[in-house]
């Protein structure tokens, strides 16, 4: 199949461009560059391996037509008749408290126009977005926010963080408030359009179909576009232009998608933003937790030689942040695995285990040295090298436990494990993420 890769970003670059020479720039007229070569480009991009949507439809059948299937979305995106079919919600675990998170599932076709889509807007937002957020960003990552997180926090020695918690983001996104965001940009009718269809699609879940009148479904493709352009107004811009220049002392805003901590190096600073901060989200119907939201006292301690003066710890990202020894007896913040996602891996490890124990042990060795490598590549930072073993350790006891439960007569004693160790080692952890090494970067 024909396609031009080569193309499609050199008009992603000029787009770019544009925006950079006028910073008020709006475009009117994007649509002509959904082609078949950006369509094709859209399909390369998208994922293969996600869940069907309403339709059944899966990559590989889509694939069988590829060509057709391009030409007649295309048309119809052309002709305006293009129907967005709703999205199939389904509910994961979130954190280890028993909460789940709806997410959506759109149909195939419909990951590739969104993709298209997000290609088309990603080169004009993201002269938008600078230096912001990370989430969901090409070239930007959660460690790149955990990176920078650290650098701030350690430069003003800790101060005090603002730890913020949306309720239901994605749930409550307000339509019209983001219309008006995309139209200080974009002004092309059928971009807009496509945009409007896939925020009114609805929703099906158990046989039922809704229609929200607010929100954009978590896992769609262009979601987290849409959600980082509405934070863009409501909090990124809002913070440096209107908060910072108020506050007596330096402070800082580190935002992944719809998780951000604020630090201060003022105590006063970060009360009169903790009080404003509601009222500013409440314009937009967006709401703060009002018990996940909390002031963390997180000054580096001043006391040489007390244990007793440690301020307290705040999560993000996965990683509980606090105030720890070196070897040279100095303070230094330091990360650990938070106590939720410890659990909720090792849950996961422990339902693998008992489901596959009949697997033939080379099988079992591969799949949990690939999960290890995987908990150890997000994970592996500087100083996490406890909890890391100690995520390691769950795995060979849970390993062994549900081996030993194969029958009845073949239990596992740790003198066999050691053995069957030998032939089928476990990875050990590693520093994947060293602050140190990031920090001496230019």
């Amino acid at each position: 199949m024909p396609r031009n890769p080569s193309n499609v970003s050199t008009q992603r670059r000029r787009i770019a461009e544009l925006v950079k020479r006028s910073a008020q720039m709006f475009f009117t007229s994007l649509a002509h560059l959904l082609d078949l070569d950006w369509l094709r480009e859209a399909y390369q991009r998208t994922r293969k391996d996600g869940a069907a949507g309403v339709d059944g439809q899966t990559s590989r059948d889509y694939a069988a037509n590829l060509e057709g299937n391009l030409r007649s979305l295309l048309d119809r995106v052309k002709a305006g008749h293009y129907q967005a079919p709703p999205v199939r919600r389904v509910h994961i675990p979130k954190g280890s408290g028993g909460e789940t998170r709806p997410i959506g599932i759109p149909t195939f076709e419909d990951k590739v126009l969104q993709r298209a889509v997000v290609m088309l807007l990603e080169p004009i937002y993201e002269q938008d977005f600078s230096h912001g957020p990370y989430g969901f960003r090409p070239g930007r990552s959660a460690h790149q926010a955990l990176q920078s997180l650290w650098e701030q926090a350690t430069r003003q020695q800790g101060g005090w963080i603002l730890e913020v918690d949306i309720s239901k983001f994605f749930d409550n996104l307000d339509h019209r408030n983001l219309r008006e965001f995309l139209r200080r940009r974009m002004r092309d009718g059928v971009v807009l359009r496509l945009i409007d269809k896939w925020l009114k699609a609805g929703v099906l879940e158990e046989g039922r179909r809704s229609y929200p009148s607010s929100g954009s479904p978590q896992g769609g493709v262009i979601s987290p576009l849409l959600a980082n352009v509405y934070l863009h107004h409501v909090l990124d811009q809002w913070f440096v232009q209107e908060v910072q220049p108020r506050l007596r002392g330096r402070a800082f805003l580190i935002r992944y998608a719809d998780d951000f901590v604020v630090g201060f190096a003022e105590e006063q600073d970060a009360h009169r933003v903790m009080e404003v901060l509601p009222k500013r989200f409440g314009r937009y119907g967006l709401t703060v937790h009002p018990t996940k939201t909390r002031l963390v006292g997180f000054t580096r301690p001043r006391i040489t030689g007390s244990e007793d003066c440690r301020p307290d710890t705040f999560d993000f990202l996965g990683f509980t942040h606090y105030w720890g020894r070196t070897y040279r007896g100095g303070w230094v913040i330091k990360r650990k695995t938070a106590s939720g996602r410890l659990r909720q891996g090792i849950e996961s490890i422990r339902t693998w285990c008992r489901d596959h124990r009949h697997q033939r042990l080379g099988g079992q060795c591969a799949q949990l040295s690939l999960k290890l490598r995987g908990h150890y590549a997000y994970y592996g930072v500087t100083n996490n090298q406890r909890s890391l073993q100690a995520f390691r350790e769950q795995v060979r006891r849970l390993w062994r436990k549900w081996l030993s439960r194969r029958n009845r007569r073949d239990r596992v004693t740790w003198e066999m494990f050691a053995r069957l160790e030998k032939r089928f080692p476990l990875p050990h952890p590693r520093t994947v993420h060293s602050v140190y090494a990031l920090a001496a970067k230019p």
